[in-house]
């Protein structure tokens, strides 16, 4: 059903492609009921966007007080300056440097990561408050009433743009607790909040291209993806400016929004124009994505689905087969890409070392993991640790696909048939578990089959990536029997529960020894227990234990749905 505010099927335009409808009303009517449908958005994120967004204010506290403590002379900041230029693989990592104060160093240590970190939260808002709530049938119930064709996309975009807003605000007040220039701050401030204002833009178009809120999730992180990709590649093929303490980027960074968030030199000869190329890209992504809305019906993406066989496979007579084919995509594309990030870190593991001396916050990072004072140990480590997060990331994703399907009512045909409850939901947790010890495989094989190309060390080099990756196997499986058991008990909270464990797991886990938090506090991420293999001799104790919590949160998740009631 569309949304408008008149009754009644709407009329072809001549000449228009199939399932598309002319606009049922125009002027501004077409926004009828935004400031109520602002509200209800706003109602529904009271808890998770405030999660996002306080998550990135401490993110970003965390870093400046680092930075600041570990460069607080003008010798410290040259030194750290003269190293990260020349570096290549810094620059890629990091991003270009722009002279030696403290405020040009913390943009180079910190903007990329927030910048990737706003860029999620928009999308998974936007996405969230329109496709989400077409597939789930959300959005029929409220169009049948009177409320504009734009409406909901607008409302959702404002309330985005809100949080941005709110984000870049918090962002100069910490900037300025710590006595960094005004304009700089304001500046930086800005530039955060247009990032993510740019993809909240794109994610807006990827909601209307595709018929699923999981396809327009995966279309506009890709977008993210390749703005990181250009943006480091662009940074890496930079050239030093004859001051030794500047970076001079390629054009592919121009080709990025995050890239361009680094141009602006905030605390560096600020480019204030810099922010008319996110103004330019949100209006044209933002006037695009609402002249497809007049094109298509809602529920129905402008990417028409393919139609499936006539008669379905012998594996699909199965729940398990029915949960492979359901994921399979998911399982190959996480796969890929975390097969591929490996190799390129695999790749640069020789120079490990030079890499640590361009940031003082690395080196102390990687003295915290185990005792050894081999480095390349100490980098597998980390490595592999982070990526094991990513791979949570799938688990918790590939979980909380049985909410949605509960969401959607597709699973109460299948229920109505002899599939019990428990059988449904442990064919989904099979492909999870299975995926990801594919994916923690695939990590350990490409990462350490890059690193024997590079530098010809094979023996017991190549069994130390295998292995350090399997052993995030436990951690991931208990990050997702944590989000089973919310399906099961509370599963109105099941979503905010899975992606706010799996960003407690990244700080607590990855990051919390660089913010100098307590054991304890580190001791909440399942991640923090996966043995710091090749660094220290393996202990089986914390992984084995790992297991067992995750057998058990597993248990209370299938018991608990058994016993509640669907879409509840």
């Amino acid at each position: 059903m569309r949304t408008g505010t008149r009754a009644g099927p709407a009329p072809v335009s001549p000449g228009s492609p199939v399932g598309s409808v002319a606009p049922a009303t125009t002027g501004g009517s077409q926004l009828t009921a935004t400031a109520r449908l602002l509200r209800l958005a706003a109602r529904r994120d009271r808890i998770l966007l405030p999660v996002w967004v306080l998550s990135l204010g401490l993110v970003l506290l965390a870093s400046v007080a680092s930075i600041v403590g570990l460069y607080g002379t003008e010798t410290e900041r040259v030194q750290y300056a003269v190293a990260v230029a020349p570096s290549v693989v810094a620059r890629a990592f990091e991003g270009p440097i722009f002279g030696t104060s403290l405020g040009a160093i913390l943009m180079t240590e910190t903007f990329g990561m927030l910048a990737v970190l706003v860029a999620i939260m928009s999308l998974q808002a936007v996405v969230r408050h329109t496709r989400l709530e077409e597939e789930t049938g959300r959005a029929e119930l409220v169009g049948s009433a009177v409320v504009g064709r734009h409406a909901p996309l607008t409302a959702a975009m404002l309330l985005t743009f809100a949080a941005n807003l709110v984000v870049g605000a918090l962002a100069v007040l910490i900037l300025l607790a710590y006595d960094l220039p005004v304009a700089g701050s304001l500046l930086a401030g800005l530039l955060l909040m247009s990032v993510g204002w740019s993809f909240a833009g794109v994610a807006a178009i990827t909601a209307q291209v595709s018929a699923s809120a999981r396809g327009a999730n995966g279309l506009a992180g890709a977008v993210v993806g390749v703005a990181y990709f250009l943006r480091a590649v662009g940074d890496g093929l930079g050239e030093v400016a004859a001051s030794r303490v500047e970076v001079i980027s390629a054009w592919p960074s121009w080709l990025s929004p995050i890239g361009w968030g680094q141009q602006g030199r905030a605390f560096a000869g600020e480019r204030w124009w810099v922010l008319a190329l996110f103004a330019a890209l949100v209006v044209v992504t933002v006037a695009v994505a609402f002249a497809m809305t007049r094109h298509r019906d809602s529920g129905i993406g402008m990417r028409p689905v393919r139609a499936g066989p006539a008669s379905a496979s012998a594996a699909l007579r199965s729940p398990l087969g029915l949960a492979w084919r359901l994921q399979h995509g998911s399982v190959l594309w996480w796969s890929v890409g975390l097969a591929i990030a490996a190799a390129v870190f695999g790749a640069i593991g020789e120079e490990v070392d030079a890499f640590l001396e361009t940031s003082d916050e690395l080196a102390e990072l990687f003295a915290q993991l185990g005792g050894s004072e081999v480095l390349v140990d100490l980098f597998i480590v980390f490595l592999m640790g982070l990526l094991a997060v990513a791979v949570g990331a799938f688990a918790v994703q590939g979980v909380l696909r049985l909410r949605s399907e509960e969401l959607t009512g597709r699973v109460e045909p299948l229920l109505s048939t002899a599939v019990a409850r428990t059988r449904w939901m442990a064919s989904h947790l099979t492909v999870v578990a299975l995926g990801s010890i594919g994916m923690l495989l695939a990590v350990g094989l490409a990462g350490g089959t890059a690193y024997g190309l590079v530098t010809g060390e094979w023996s017991g080099r190549f069994g130390d990536w295998v292995l350090a990756a399997m052993l995030g196997v436990p951690a991931v499986w208990a990050l997702a029997a944590l989000v089973v058991a919310a399906v099961g008990l509370l599963p109105r909270w099941a979503v905010a529960i899975g992606w706010s464990a799996l960003g407690i797991s990244l700080v607590m886990g990855q990051l919390g020894a660089l913010f100098d938090l307590p054991q304890w506090v580190l001791n909440i991420s399942p991640f923090t227990h996966v043995p710091a293999f090749p660094a220290e001799e393996l202990e089986w104790l914390p992984p084995v234990l790992l297991l067992v919590v995750a057998a058990g949160l597993t248990t209370i998740g299938l018991v608990a749905l058994r016993r509640r009631d669907l879409i509840t």
